[in-house]
């Protein structure tokens, strides 16, 4: 007749060794909690708007891309040769509200015809002066579209207001101002940091007319 083997009785001991090895194994988990909440972006930091950086190599002549800081829209157009010989012709400056940034909109260093830092790229909050809506991108001249002797920049189809392609409110519309320019700086030729001023340069959105 085959032996048979009972299999024997978890003892007291057993029980303690086990319920030892699953405190130890809870208890590393818990150690290493603290170290995955270090390695996660600090939330407040964010909230508080910390800098942003963008490639900007990537952007097409022409072409504008939308990114949020601080939970505002950014535009970043690559302004083309011929854009930037517009936003210079004396028909175009005729019609604009303020056509040399003499309200404070801006910082210092775009506090020039181009509204900005380098000529070619164009960097502006994308809320409408009037009450705070997001103005259409039309970068195209246009003998009626999307209003009659249409020259490039955007459209606010709210009510009505304009704004050239360096963000420079037009005439007779209802916005007060230009569209405001962020505090940005240049890390490198590619890469745009929104949120930070270039070296010996205060400036923030706190001191604007209108956001």
């Amino acid at each position: 007749m085959a032996e048979t083997h009972a299999t024997p009785e978890p003892t007291r001991r057993d029980f303690l060794y086990v319920a030892t090895a699953a405190v130890g194994t809870v208890g590393a988990l818990a150690t290493l909690v603290p170290l995955f909440s270090q390695m996660e972006p600090d939330r407040a930091t964010i909230a508080a708007g910390a800098p942003l950086e963008v490639d900007i190599g990537k952007i097409a002549p022409g072409q504008q891309i939308q990114v949020f800081w601080r939970s505002k829209p950014i535009f970043i157009i690559n302004r083309t040769p011929a854009i930037l010989k517009i936003l210079q012709e004396p028909q175009l400056l005729d019609r604009l509200r303020d056509p040399d940034s003499q309200y404070h909109q801006q910082p210092p260093y775009a506090q020039n015809w181009h509204r900005s830092a380098k000529p070619e790229y164009a960097v502006l909050i994308g809320i409408c002066t009037h009450l705070g809506c997001i103005p259409m991108f039309y970068p195209a001249p246009n003998p009626s579209t999307p209003a009659a002797d249409w020259l490039g920049g955007y459209f606010c189809p709210c009510h009505g207001s304009k704004y050239d392609l360096a963000g420079r409110v037009f005439q007779g519309v209802p916005a007060p101002y230009n569209l405001p320019v962020p505090p940005y700086r240049y890390v490198n030729d590619h890469t745009l940091r929104i949120g930070e001023n270039p070296p010996n340069v205060t400036y923030d959105l706190s001191s604007i007319e209108q956001l």
